[in-house]
């Protein structure tokens, strides 16, 4: 199956002279309809992967292979981030206008926008300002203006990190069902190992930049085989660092 990512000997270093080494010599290849974990200590270097991913960052070395973004054969991509960036718009004109952004004509975006709102279950704040719903509610409405687009990569950086326990069940939720529509990928960093357990098929652990471990969940959480594969990672998983 030909891969959406297929990195070799990937390095990200970001910042002017005093340059930070984000990622080191990253190789991996993701396939579609995967469902792939990125966790590890902070600062080390998911959120880089993940804006990588998506093309926010510049790669400083190494071989990339990505699958077109436009053209015919595009594949449309969605990122969210821990902290939603929304507009001092009412709920559905922060999703009409990224319709808008991704190329449809304004008075064709009002249809999806509410159907979009529907699918998250904020149909009742559709005339709210975005900024002004709660954490949970931000999430849910940057979700929704992620599915309007169709998405078939959903790239998420800690999507639940900052939210209270019914919120993050209510976004955990829908992340699980949009992950199973039909051609879609995911990837997502988290904290919440129960989360990577619940959502994900595959999960890649790094460490100050470097993949140290890229295995099917259920290995990863088999001590015995991560002792082998990263003591590292190993140790992150019991707690220890």
């Amino acid at each position: 199956m030909t891969a959406l990512f297929d990195w070799e000997s990937v390095d990200v270093c970001l910042g002017g002279k005093g340059q930070v080494h984000a990622l080191r010599s990253v190789s991996l290849r993701i396939a579609p309809e995967e469902r792939v974990a990125v966790i590890g200590p902070n600062g080390s270097g998911k959120s880089t992967l993940l804006r990588a991913l998506h093309g926010l960052v510049r790669v400083s070395a190494g071989q990339v292979v990505a699958q077109p973004r436009t053209g015919p054969h595009a594949v449309r991509q969605a990122m969210l981030f821990q902290r939603p960036f929304l507009l001092r718009l009412s709920a559905l004109h922060n999703i009409r206008l990224g319709l808008w952004l991704a190329g449809h004509a304004w008075r064709q975006t009002r249809a999806p926008a509410w159907e979009a709102l529907r699918r998250v279950g904020l149909a009742d704040m559709a005339d709210r300002n975005g900024r002004a719903l709660s954490g949970g509610q931000q999430q849910r409405l940057a979700l929704a203006r992620a599915w309007a687009l169709k998405p078939q990569v959903w790239l998420l950086d800690e999507p639940t990190a900052s939210l209270d326990p019914h919120a993050k069940r209510d976004v955990e939720q829908l992340m699980a069902t949009f992950a199973q529509e039909p051609g879609a990928t995911m990837v997502f960093s988290s904290h919440n190992l129960g989360q990577v357990k619940r959502l994900a098929q595959r999960v890649l652990y790094l460490e100050s930049g470097q993949l140290l471990a890229d295995l099917p969940v259920e290995r990863f959480f088999n001590e015995a085989v991560l002792e082998a594969v990263s003591p590292q990672a190993l140790a992150f998983i019991k707690g220890e660092v």
